[in-house]
Parts: structure tokens; C-alpha cells; sequence
């Protein structure tokens, strides 16, 4: 299995890259906190990203921000789409010509984890750009660049003493050298709002 070397380079943007793994821990919060749904640190628990939902009323609307506020991603949901299907902006837009990427389950019945990402000038989507692989339960996925065996990132249960003791939803990423890890968090989130709802149904 290949490691990434360096399929899409700049994604989001070149502040994102690194020439070497970067490791991110995601710590899902109660919905009432005031700083996020989502805080991302690096392993020494300083903040990277942060994830809010833009109503409290907007299920579908998320905005990915930097460690001092600034938007970076804004994330939709569409609606009127078969499959769950996210579309990804930059900054806080969301105006057609500001899509990065968007993302969709590979089919409608899943018993694993598995969603085609394509990115924004990938207009007729024959073959996706990356592809996300694994079990969401297990919090256990994979992403490819491609729809091949390059591997840019991969994803893990973290558990902690923090996490046990108050039921946070707590994962471990590493992201691939040279591989945008603003993308990959925002991949992450869409992920977990995806079988998030899902679970909401059953």
C-alpha cells in the first residue's frame, strides 16, 4: 500500500502543508458549549481548528475555523441530493465559484464507510479525486488520493482519560506528509455529520 507522496498538494490552502505526518486529535463537544462542536488540536493539545454550526436552527451548515476564528471551510449540506452529499466552500462563502470540494456516499446502502470526494473543478465526477474507506463505528477509516491505494491520511479511536470520564467522542488523525490536513479535518467532520444522522434515523 503507497504512501502519499504528494497527489493534490495545495487543497485549501499552502499554510496547511507540511513535509512531515501531522498528528491531530478531534474531540467532539457537547452541542451547548460555547467554543465549537468540534475542537481539532495537535498531540500537545494546542488549538488548530475549530467547527461551529453556523444556527443552532442549521442542522447543515458548518464553518471550519482557524486557531483565532478566522473561517476557512463553510460546509452545506444538500438536500435535494439522493445520496448525502456535503458541498465544501471557501472562507464562509457559499457562492458556486467558491466550491473547494464536495463529498457523497458511495451508495445509498452502507454497512461500511465509504464516500467519493471530488474537488470543485472535477465537474462531471467520472472518477472521484480521493476516496474515505473503514468502519465509522469503530471510528477506524482511511483516506486514498484517487479512487487508487495512495494513502493521505488515516483515522483512529482515541481514548483518554478525559474522554471516558465525560463521554466525549474523542479520534486521532494522522495526515500524510504534504497532504492538506485543513481538507482532510474538514473530510473528518463530514464524516461524522453524515453517520450522525444517520443514527438520528435509526
Amino acid at each position: 500500500m503507497a504512501q502519499s507522496s504528494n497527489p493534490q498538494p495545495e487543497i485549501v490552502s499552502p499554510n496547511f502543508l507540511a513535509p512531515y505526518p501531522v498528528d491531530l486529535v478531534i474531540v467532539k463537544k457537547l452541542l451547548f458549549l460555547s467554543d465549537g462542536n468540534f475542537a481539532v488540536t495537535d498531540v500537545n493539545g494546542n488549538v488548530m481548528f475549530k467547527v461551529k454550526g453556523k444556527h443552532i436552527s442549521l442542522r447543515d451548515r458548518r464553518v471550519l475555523l482557524d486557531a483565532a476564528g478566522v473561517p476557512i471551510l463553510s460546509f452545506r449540506e444538500q438536500l435535494i441530493s439522493v445520496h448525502k452529499r456535503w458541498v465544501v466552500f471557501r472562507g464562509d462563502s457559499s457562492d458556486s465559484k467558491d466550491i473547494i470540494f464536495n463529498a457523497k456516499q458511495s451508495s445509498l446502502i452502507q454497512f461500511k464507510t465509504s464516500l467519493d470526494v471530488f474537488l470543485g473543478n472535477n465537474e462531471k465526477e467520472n472518477v472521484c479525486d480521493f476516496k474515505v474507506k473503514g468502519s465509522w463505528l469503530d471510528r477506524s477509516c482511511t483516506i486514498y488520493a484517487g479512487d487508487g491505494n495512495t494513502i493521505v491520511a488515516q483515522m483512529h479511536k482515541k481514548h483518554t482519560v478525559q474522554s471516558i470520564t465525560l463521554g466525549k467522542d474523542t479520534f486521532a488523525v494522522t495526515v500524510y506528509p504534504n497532504v492538506d490536513y485543513a481538507f482532510i479535518v474538514a473530510l473528518v467532520v463530514i464524516l461524522h455529520e453524515i453517520n450522525e444522522d444517520k443514527n438520528d434515523v435509526d
